[in-house]
């Protein structure tokens, strides 16, 4: 809530499905405007806007002295860039906050909408996030250059107050997505989650045939039961039995609904095929492969991989460095002691560390990058 500048009057908030958009928006209604009727919570799921128009419904809402209008599930009606376009023109004392899938491309694929429209990512909850919640702290987040700088000292600031390892094999397992509170199998509860999000996420949005519904569950599955790991497009077009071109299409589309992760060289990026495939966060490592066999340097690397790539631009690495971060440092992420000689032009965010010593800093930390 932060982040976003309220003054502007198209806000988009984009997120995956499980993210915690619909509660996102009640609770700024709640804290911003209380009982105040001036602003108005709907959900396009709602029956009746099947044969009522959202223009004529927010021109009556302006009438009546509405001021913000919340919309949710925005792409469940046709043709809704337009319409928030006729409304952002036809109602100017109207603020309109709209939630969306983190698959549609709100730029790139509604140019209608480019010159009004500001869009802001909602992600699951961060390491930080998730202890402040469990253990009823309030850390404040670090931005990577602090954490590079002063690692030792923010590292023992938060030791003074809880042990992060307390918390750590919590979250990597069921911290992303916050409907972990609910009372119900997190499991199933993340399964049902991802299929939802494929079916119509992927499928609606991308105006994919049903028929087509079987070839991404198995893609998906494929992917995620090996990673991270190296794609073989050619072995994944013969197994699904669908085209080279479109195995590279269904994995745009699993990237963009925030299921995996593309790892590309410096200089490389979509369409070319990439170096390596990351689940986009660890608590999909344990629906989609063996629970009892998770290789933790995945886990590790997939923690790194999610926490980090928020602000900045992630690529591959060199030799033992998996990643290289805004094309100037390199990270080594490491599951337990370190192997070799330090390296001084490496960091190396290490795993079960409570605090680290020099470019040697504990994994968890970076978890409070957001």
């Amino acid at each position: 809530m932060d982040e976003i500048d309220w003054n502007d009057r198209l806000i988009g908030i984009k997120g995956s499905r499980g993210v915690g958009k619909t509660a996102f928006l009640l609770d700024y209604a709640k804290e911003k405007f209380g009982t105040d009727r001036s602003c108005l919570y709907i959900n396009l799921n709602h029956f009746y806007f099947t044969k009522h128009s959202l223009v004529d419904f927010a021109k009556d809402f302006c009438m009546q002295g509405g001021k913000t209008l919340m919309i949710d599930q925005v792409f469940k009606t046709l043709g809704w860039s337009q319409d928030l376009r006729t409304i952002y023109e036809q109602c100017p004392n109207l603020h309109i906050v709209f939630s969306g899938s983190s698959v549609m491309r709100l730029k790139e694929e509604n140019p209608i909408l480019v010159d009004i429209v500001k869009s802001y990512n909602l992600r699951g909850f961060s390491f930080r996030e998730y202890i402040n919640l469990m253990a009823g702290t309030n850390f404040p987040l670090y931005l990577l250059d602090d954490i590079l700088k002063n690692h030792e000292q923010i590292s023992k600031e938060i030791l003074s107050g809880v042990n992060p390892q307390d918390y750590f094999q919590d979250y990597i397992h069921h911290g992303f997505y916050p409907f972990f509170l609910e009372k119900r199998n997190f499991s199933e509860n993340l399964l049902k989650t991802m299929n939802m999000m494929i079916e119509v996420d992927v499928l609606l949005i991308k105006q994919i045939d049903l028929k087509y519904l079987p070839k991404i569950r198995e893609l998906l599955y494929l992917l995620g039961h090996d990673a991270p790991s190296v794609p073989n497009v050619s072995h994944l077009s013969n197994e699904i039995e669908i085209s080279r071109a479109t195995v590279m299409n269904y994995i745009k589309y699993l990237k963009d609904a925030r299921f995996i992760d593309l790892l590309y060289p410096v200089g490389e990026h979509f369409p070319k095929k990439p170096s390596k495939i990351y689940l986009h966060n660890t608590n999909l490592m344990y629906v989609l492969q063996d629970k009892l066999k998770v290789n933790k340097q995945d886990l590790c690397e997939t923690f790194f991989y999610n926490t980090v790539h928020r602000d900045n631009k992630v690529n591959q690495g060199k030799k033992k460095a998996q990643f290289i971060l805004n094309e100037t440092q390199s990270f080594q992420v490491c599951s337990g002691r370190l192997n070799g000689k330090n390296n001084p032009g490496i960091i190396y965010a290490m795993d079960k560390l409570d605090t680290g010593r020099e470019n040697v800093i504990p994994l968890w930390l970076f978890g409070f990058l957001y």
